[in-house]
């Protein structure tokens, strides 16, 4: 058995550990670019703070999901600016998209010579700029990936700039600061998270570093996603899911995902569509198509038994088969009122369109099983 792990330089867990940022970044440069999201005044004790250890601050808001064009635009404004560090503080939209900022604005060349499928894939000829990544949801884990995950608008997908380079220099994660997050947002990111747990658990490069995640995980999941949901301030159950989200970013940097986020890409650029909830509409029947397939075309493979792991840690019930696992999931995500694909403008009508493009993506290369494509319009078909 042979495998790699790599991870962010430093984690730092905890709450009230965002206290730590100021001191940390004034260790690495004067002048940081801190990149947020569309709520600027949500951050701005951290931003202070920053400040009153010295920093010279140029702030960079994503009002969305990160674009092509804002990661050019971001990287244009950094190397203008003088800045010697980069702070990303926010879900994983603002994340990402300081990844790729770092990343460009010390790399010659534009964006598109660096994306995969639609770019050339150039690999990163210099390292990026330090990074400080600062998670306010629990879903993503992308204070921990290697990669960006970037919106193009003139392609209708969103693609990855990727390279190991990427990892950020610290990721500090306060669960403290998604106190408070709307019950919406809650639940997608947290399905998001649990998604995140279950696809690299399964998929072809799973090893013992990331399987141990992923069961952890998934502990901590099933035991507070929906506690969360009901109350946002339940601080036990905040900091079990910013635990469930950082493993769930660990485990995918290291073993790769999915069917369900193989989908994503597409139906995320295609659509006005979070990319947590487009995961946590898919993420049942995305299982299920799996499981089928497995058992049809390699049912001695031993990726049915690691659903069936999932499904008895899950429901409970040690007798679980791994379908029951699916029909938890499924059940889940009715208790926790996340929308149907069509409620984004998503009809059959656009299903042949879809399917060829999440063939392509990058995460279904890992998928356990080589799903036909009436079994990817079969998942579609469902979570429409």
């Amino acid at each position: 058995m042979r495998f790699e792990f790599a991870t962010a330089g430093r984690i730092i867990f905890g709450p009230g550990t965002i206290a730590e940022l100021g001191p940390l970044a004034r260790s690495i440069g004067r002048r940081a670019f801190v990149v947020t999201g569309k709520d600027k005044i949500r951050h701005a004790t951290a931003i202070n703070d920053l400040e009153g250890a010295g920093l010279g601050c140029t702030l960079f808001g994503i009002p969305g999901e990160p674009t092509v064009e804002q990661a050019r635009e971001g990287a244009a404004l950094f190397r203008a600016s003088g800045c010697e560090l980069l702070i990303a503080i926010g879900g994983g939209s603002a994340i990402d998209a300081g990844k790729a900022i770092a990343a460009l604005a010390a790399n010659p060349g534009d964006v598109t010579e660096y994306l995969e499928v639609i770019g050339q894939g150039r690999a990163l000829t210099a390292a990026p700029y330090p990074m400080i990544a600062v998670p306010t949801t629990a879903g993503t884990g992308a204070e921990v990936t290697r990669n960006a995950v970037l919106d193009s608008k003139v392609h209708g997908v969103k693609v990855s700039l990727r390279s190991p380079l990427m990892l950020p220099r610290v990721a500090i994660v306060d669960p403290q600061l998604t106190l408070g997050l709307p019950p919406a947002i809650t639940a997608s990111t947290g399905l998001d998270a649990l998604t995140q747990l279950i696809e690299p658990y399964v998929t072809k490069r799973a090893n013992p570093v990331t399987d141990a995640f992923c069961l952890d995980g998934l502990r901590a999941a099933r035991s507070s996603l929906e506690r969360v949901c009901d109350n946002g301030n339940d601080a036990a159950a905040r900091a079990r899911m910013s635990y469930a989200s950082l493993l769930g970013g660990l485990a995918l940097a290291n073993a790769g995902l999915g069917v369900v986020h193989g989908f994503a890409a597409p139906i995320g650029g295609m659509f006005h569509a979070p990319h947590g909830a487009v995961c946590a509409a898919l993420l049942p029947w995305g299982m299920a198509a799996n499981i089928r397939a497995l058992r049809e075309r390699d049912p001695e493979g031993g990726v049915v038994e690691r659903y069936t792991v999932i499904a008895r840690l899950l429901t409970g019930n040690p007798d679980a088969t791994a379908e029951a696992g699916a029909e938890w999931v499924a059940s889940l995500v009715g208790r926790l009122r996340i929308p149907r694909l069509s409620s984004y403008g998503m009809d059959a009508a656009r299903i042949p369109e879809i399917v060829p493009k999440a063939s392509r993506a990058s995460s279904m290369k890992a998928n356990p099983v080589e799903l036909r494509a009436e079994e990817l319009t079969w998942v579609l078909e469902q979570a429409i």
